[in-house]
């Protein structure tokens, strides 16, 4: 069963430090191989959050009453979301040391994940853990423990970020004129 703390809130988590060289290169060194490997990985990443967080699936309409896991896998919207997620966080990654690019990209992203799709921001926490946990099952070889804390770090950055966003445009008062 899922649970949720503090659905319709932002949640208010400490910045991480920033990454470090060494963390940057880690993540671009271990993000090169899994992006070798982008659509079947952004779909497993979508499938798994999907069946664990059954609710997440609320946003999209095509499949949202879908319950079958390999039916999941087949739907083309899915498949079509999975790369825009993958090509995203790519985007993030090739752009890793240009601060300005990063703040760019997810301004765009959480402005039309509160405004457009209503998507609440607890998704973006319950996303990340997903992302870590198949990337280390699936590239255990690649995901070494200090790998996956610099992933850690990396998606922690990108939560308060998008977070930031949804203060930003009134997420709040938004999810409670509309909920």
């Amino acid at each position: 069963m899922e649970t949720m703390q503090g659905e319709g809130e932002v949640d208010h988590l400490e910045r991480p430090s920033p990454l470090t060289d060494k963390e940057r290169a880690m993540i671009q060194d271990s993000w090169a191989q899994v992006y070798q490997n982008c659509d079947d990985v952004g779909v497993t990443i979508l499938v798994r959050l999907f069946v664990n967080f059954p609710s997440s699936k609320q946003y999209f309409s095509q499949f949202k009453h879908v319950e079958d896991p390999e039916e999941l896998e087949r739907s083309a919207q899915l498949r079509k979301h999975a790369r825009r997620v993958m090509n995203a966080i790519n985007t993030l990654v090739e752009s890793i040391d240009n601060s300005d690019k990063v703040a760019s990209v997810l301004k765009v992203l959480g402005k039309a994940h509160a405004l457009r799709h209503k998507v609440d921001p607890v998704y973006f926490k319950i996303l990340s853990g997903v992302i870590l946990e198949v990337l280390g099952e699936e590239f255990p070889e690649v995901v070494t423990p200090e790998v996956a804390a610099a992933w850690t770090k990396l998606l922690a950055t990108i939560y308060c970020s998008i977070t930031a966003v949804y203060e930003e445009v009134g997420w709040t008062k938004l999810s409670t004129s509309t909920g």
